[in-house]
């Protein structure tokens, strides 16, 4: 049992100690930049793709370990379509509409070739990897295509002026720590957002016992939301104490939200665990797996399109080679996280830390000035030992099950003996 205790805290928090560890590591390197507000705010502003990517490449992955390799090249497809639409002057609510049917029409186009022709995951997203980057150079030919909208951009997080105003800023008198001047608003923000957290943890603590469910100790649920709110104050006080809320993080937070929800508390969410569970045993209960499957690379196609929405915004433009290395990036998010490489196994707040953890290595290498190729290794590295880890985590997991059943086995055959 203690085995076993080690191996889910190993299982549930490796990941999230070695993000603190990095960030210490980068704080010393970089004599503390990696940590000031402004870098605090870049970190979200540009790794705002890995995150909704990363959320989509969650439920493809929860199918069974499988992934979509196109989402990068869906990017520059919608984005260099929406940028060609605001570059005619026509209204930039039709180029956003435009690049999510896109992302959506991709996603049921893999969708059915996956789920219903059989297509294995890896050739028909392949396929898409190649096609529609060359559609999209086609579109472009060849050619960046600047985005100038300034309604577009502020909206989705694409200029300087791209936060959220300060509705406070003339209300009470001046808010300041340390001799630096807060946004009111984000300060408000982040405390209610405090606030709520541990009013959830509780509720929800309540409710699992009061239906018999088992829960952690009391104590540790006390340790973890300090600390977990300990973080958000901390956080909320580096975007105060700059320019406050970036826009970015406002849809950030919704994707993560709304998918959080439909894994945890949907049917579908349901299925897509089952399904990377034991495909063949969730079949054989009556779910239609072939309709999973097809939803969630739907919706993995469709946050694609919402990621090029980002993208564009951020980059202020469209070219030939916006994308590349998206779909790396959102992989290496997942399994960072703790998504299993077969499936089954992984959540939001997983891709939370695993996307937080690249957004920290890049960002801290950029500001110690190492050359790319290097930062390519590093990531590299750091991919392939969380899937080494995870590996490690089943093959222990399955000895500690196979151990557990052959004492449960002695005992039956010595109680039959006993009897005889």
């Amino acid at each position: 049992m203690g085995a076993n205790k080690v191996i889910n805290f190993l299982r549930k928090y490796m990941m999230l100690i070695a993000t603190v560890l990095v960030v210490i590591g980068f704080y010393f390197i970089t004599n503390g930049q990696s940590l000031n507000p402004d870098s605090i705010d870049r970190l979200i502003s540009q790794n705002a793709y890995v995150f909704v990517l990363g959320t989509g490449m969650l439920l493809c992955i929860l199918t069974g370990g499988n992934i979509d390799l196109s989402v990068g090249s869906v990017v520059c497809l919608a984005g260099s379509v929406g940028a060609i639409i605001m570059d005619k002057n026509l209204p930039w609510p039709l180029a956003v509409a435009v690049m999510l049917v896109m992302g959506l029409l991709v996603g049921l186009w893999h969708g059915y070739w996956i789920a219903y022709v059989k297509v294995p995951p890896f050739i028909a997203t392949l396929v898409g990897m190649l096609a529609f980057r060359g559609l999209a150079n086609i579109f472009l030919k060849g050619k960046d295509v600047i985005v100038e909208n300034k309604d577009f951009m502020n909206v989705f997080g694409g200029s300087d002026t791209c936060y959220v105003p300060d509705f406070f800023r003339n209300v009470g008198p001046k808010l300041t720590f340390e001799g630096v001047a807060l946004n009111k608003t984000c300060v408000v923000f982040t405390v209610l957002l405090a606030l709520g957290l541990v009013i959830y943890t509780f509720v929800n603590r309540a409710r699992l016992v009061k239906n018999g469910y088992k829960v952690d100790n009391f104590l540790v649920v006390i340790i973890k939301t300090v600390l977990i709110v300990l973080v958000i104050l901390w956080f909320g006080y580096k975007l105060a104490s700059y320019r406050g809320i970036p826009t970015a993080f406002i849809w950030i937070a919704l994707i993560l939200a709304l998918f959080a929800y439909i894994t945890t508390k949907t049917t579908l969410g349901r299925n897509l665990y089952a399904v990377g569970g034991n495909e063949k045993a969730t079949r054989l209960s009556g779910i239609d797996t072939r309709k999973v499957m097809f939803s969630a690379y739907t919706l993995m196609g469709v946050l694609a399109g919402f990621a090029s929405i980002l993208v564009i915004a951020r980059g202020q433009k469209a070219g030939p080679t916006v994308g590349v290395g998206f779909e790396m990036d959102a992989i290496a998010a997942c399994f960072i996280g703790g998504a299993s490489a077969y499936g089954g196994t992984g959540s939001i707040g997983g891709v939370i830390i695993g996307a937080t953890l690249m957004g920290v290595i890049n960002q801290g290498m950029n500001i110690a000035a190492t050359p790319v190729n290097y930062q390519k290794v590093v990531k590299g590295i750091v991919l392939i030992f969380a899937v080494l880890f995870d590996i490690l985590m089943q093959m222990k997991r399955k000895g500690a099950k196979k151990k557990k059943k052959t004492a449960v086995e002695a005992v039956t055959t010595e109680e039959g003996g006993a009897k005889s």
